[in-house]
């Protein structure tokens, strides 16, 4: 029995310290939400008194800018003057350009004509190559017959230098 009481004291004081920081676990969530809602308060009267200056700066600035308007439209007046001699130029560059471009595209003919013409002369000279290359192949051949019958001949010739001188030799033997 003495056991049962101390187990259950034991699993009483385990519930407890359970108790204990569940409790402690929730008055946490509770103080962090707190503090965040403080914080977004806080937020909201910094944003309140953000506002509040802004609006006195954008009046002063609104007040500003009808001035600078003012003057921008002065500056306008001065610039529409500007604008037509600016146009009159214009128009004088675009008249320049046309003819310039012109000018390209009568030099863009001439080249088209003159790469035509090396086209036509590079034709010709690779038939010429073409040519040349048969005629050293033939001759190259030709070549070719003429030192294997000239090897023909030598060995004609050879032979007939051994005959002559076995000949010789007989002739020399039957004589003596």
């Amino acid at each position: 029995m003495k056991n049962l009481q101390v187990n259950l004291l034991i699993v009483f004081a385990l519930a407890l310290c359970g108790l204990c920081v569940w409790q402690w676990k929730i008055q946490t969530i509770q103080r962090d939400e707190i503090t965040t809602m403080n914080g977004m308060i806080y937020e909201k009267n910094a944003a309140i008194q953000g506002y509040t200056n802004a609006i006195a700066t954008l009046n002063h600035q609104v007040n500003q800018m009808d001035a600078h308007l003012t003057d921008l439209k002065a500056v306008v007046a001065t610039n529409e003057q500007f604008i037509l001699s600016q146009k009159a130029d214009l128009a004088q560059l675009q008249f320049a350009n046309h003819n310039l471009t012109n000018t390209v595209a009568q030099y863009q003919a001439a080249v088209d004509t003159l790469e035509a013409r090396l086209k036509d002369a590079y034709a010709g000279i690779d038939k010429q190559n073409a040519t040349i290359t048969n005629l050293i192949a033939q001759r190259n051949d030709l070549v070719q017959k003429y030192n294997d019958e000239v090897k023909d001949r030598n060995g004609v010739v050879a032979k007939y230098n051994e005959l002559a001188a076995q000949v010789k030799k007989l002739q020399a033997e039957a004589a003596k």
